[in-house]
């Protein structure tokens, strides 16, 4: 790794992106005091994941909540996010270039990304909130970036025709996958790419050879992307549209299925869509210009009808109140857009990467039987300042104001917020670094709350401390080898809470403290060795108004190491070990488990196999039966995978 090069980009870099030289599979962000892992094209392709959620997984401080699926699944950072009764408690952000998805607290329904992992080309995770002002509010948990790929990734940037056919075979659940990618670079300045992706599995089975319930589905997706350069090549414009459909008959209405099947089954169909039109002008010779205009909309609609005689309280006294939850239609329509501009200047010895921003967002959501349908129109402010003083020291500003108006055309609220933080960042020129933040940040009401007018015009609340030290440099041990470390402790204090059960009831005004610690490790050496190593840990308790009961959200204690050897861009092979630590502090406990993961990835590099790509990888070697920690199903057990593919 170039150990000057962040600061070269920031300083004087007018539109670089990163570059990465490391040899192991990830990639450990030592140059921030931002919790950050991105996960790039390479490892995704790696991991052939079914799933957005299996992508993430791996990220220390991500736990998944059934994520083998699409429907039924969701993301939890830190202890927030998706939990056993809704796929989102809205303290973890998700974009889709740049577009806000995810619904809010839709009832036993799940996840809030229903997409195929093969439309996209990078993830990036940020756990907590210092980092994530210029995105949103509320991210108490963090936030999840994802980007789609782009026909220059393909082409090069060269006027031509690029085909890429891939296809993925799994042997738990009989899954399939053929993904269809046509990137034309039209001229230099002009190129769009098209992509077609059909995935579906099967029911799975656990280690024990049981069905997992529910585990089956079929994802279609497409895509389309195009960007086009024009004057001196300092403006661009870049239009991006994802859609993904799935018609499900006769399945459970609870996607977790923690309640016994008393709701019973439902016909649902499940639409996703996301847009993005951006517009950039960045002019060579002014470093103060650097204009984002984004305007996005994202749409999740589910459609569901109930299947006569399916529930056993069918008829029964409590009917009257089920039936029309499991009749209700759902949608959510999001759509934002956001000026951002990124200035580059020094005022003495201190160098500025100034991002300042006005954002406007208008989230609408179907009334619906069993839930309130209504507007969430909101306008910010954001800036926030990368300031470098002189070559060892980063400090990091942020502050982001918001203004709400929500209501359903009968009852309407306003809230106004300012929230913020500071970072800090000192390099050490032996390689070494240290780091800080301290970040406050407001949940504001949600849609689904203005049934309860005490809910209305009270925020959420939180503060997060965080403090750590990294170390990155080559030749440490032996001459060739590269080795980065990053390790962290936080403290968040979580008050006035409405969205979480506090000691059997949804009492208001409760608050949490969680506190946990987080490493990130990769080494390599010149023979092609490699070792990337995570741990997490976190433990979390209520305050008030029940002080000592256990937060329910926290993840287990987990350790995730893989060994590794790359010849050259040829081979690739690797062993994952992933141990979670039994957990008895949560009203769903978990048993210690370990699992092991194999994966080799070969791509020819001459003969008549140049440009071709094998991957070939087991799951849970073992066989190994357990539930994951919050998940609500056991897990799959071996699982075989194959994937062919080809760039023409």
């Amino acid at each position: 790794m170039l150990l000057t090069l962040p600061a070269f980009a920031q300083d004087y870099a007018t539109d670089l992106d990163e570059v990465i030289l490391g040899k192991t599979k990830r990639e450990v962000q030592t140059d921030t005091a931002t919790a950050a892992t991105t996960v790039d094209q390479s490892e995704m392709d790696d991991r052939q994941a079914s799933t957005v959620a299996e992508l993430v997984d791996s990220v220390p401080g991500v736990t998944l909540i059934n994520g083998q699926t699409p429907q039924g699944s969701g993301i939890n950072i830190r202890g927030f996010g998706a939990n056993s009764t809704y796929g989102s408690d809205q303290k973890v952000i998700i974009q889709v270039d740049d577009a806000d998805v995810g619904a809010e607290e839709l009832y036993r329904i799940g996840t809030q990304l229903y997409t195929d992992p093969a439309l996209y080309k990078s993830v990036d995770v940020v756990r907590g909130m210092a980092g994530t002002f210029e995105f949103g509010s509320g991210a108490i948990g963090g936030m999840v970036r994802l980007e789609t790929k782009d026909a220059s990734d393909f082409t090069g940037g060269a006027p031509g025709f690029r085909l890429r056919q891939s296809v993925q075979f799994s042997s738990n659940g009989d899954g399939m996958s053929s993904s269809s990618i046509f990137a034309w670079q039209v001229a230099e300045d002009f190129e769009v790419l098209g992509n077609y992706t059909y995935t579906t599995q099967n029911d799975q089975t656990d280690g024990a050879g049981a069905t997992i319930g529910n585990s089956s589905f079929s994802l279609p997706s497409w895509q389309i992307k195009a960007k086009k350069t024009f004057g001196d090549g300092d403006h661009a414009v870049t239009f991006s549209l994802t859609d993904t459909n799935s018609d499900s008959k006769d399945v459970p209405y609870d996607s977790f299925e923690t309640t016994g099947g008393q709701f019973g089954n439902v016909d649902r169909q499940t639409h996703s869509r996301t847009a993005t039109l951006g517009y950039k002008y960045n002019p060579y010779d002014n470093d103060l210009i650097d204009l984002d205009v984004i305007l996005s909309y994202s749409d999740q609609q589910i459609d569901q009808s109930y299947v006569a005689g399916s529930s056993p309280l069918e008829g029964g006294p409590s009917w009257p109140f089920l039936q029309p939850l499991v009749d209700a239609d759902h949608r959510y329509e999001t759509t934002k857009l956001t000026v951002k501009n990124t200035a580059l200047f020094e005022t003495g010895s201190v160098s500025h990467n100034l991002r300042t921003g006005v954002e406007f967002k208008r989230k609408e959501r179907l009334d619906a039987s069993s839930a309130a349908g209504g507007t969430d129109d909101r306008i910010a402010l954001f800036i926030v300042d990368d300031m470098s003083i002189g070559e060892r020291l980063t400090l990091t500003p942020a502050l982001r104001f918001e203004s709400q108006s929500i209501g359903d055309g009968t009852v309407s609220y306003s809230n106004d917020v300012l929230m913020g933080g500071l970072s800090a960042f000192y390099k050490f020129d032996n390689g070494f670094g240290i780091f800080g933040s301290a970040a406050y940040s407001e949940s504001m009401p949600i849609i689904d709350d203005l049934g309860t007018p005490a809910y209305m015009t009270q925020s959420e609340k939180a503060t997060t401390f965080e403090l750590g030290f990294s170390f990155d440099n080559l030749d440490v041990f032996t001459e060739g080898d590269d080795f980065a470390f990053k390790a962290n402790v936080y403290k968040t204090k979580f008050y006035d809470i409405t969205s979480y059960n506090v000691a059997g009831t949804f009492t208001p005004l409760g608050s949490a403290e969680l506190k946990g610690f987080e490493v990130e490790a990769a080494y390599s050496l010149a023979s092609g060795v490699y070792f990337d190593a995570n741990l997490n840990i976190q433990r979390g308790e209520y305050i008030s108004p029940a002080p000592g009961g256990d937060w329910e959200g926290i993840p287990a204690d987990q350790l995730r190491l893989t060994v590794g050897k790359k010849w050259d861009d040829e081979l690739d092979l690797s062993w994952e070990v992933v141990a979670n630590k039994k957990m008895t502090r949560s009203s769903t406990p978990s048993a210690s488990n370990v699992t092991h993961n194999l994966r080799a990835t070969y791509k020819p590099q001459s003969g008549v196999l140049e440009g071709t790509e094998m991957r070939f990888g087991v799951e849970n070697i073992f066989d190994k039966e357990y539930t994951p920690h919050l998940a609500t199903r056991t897990a799959p057990g071996r699982n075989f995978k194959f994937t062919l593919a080809k760039t023409f």
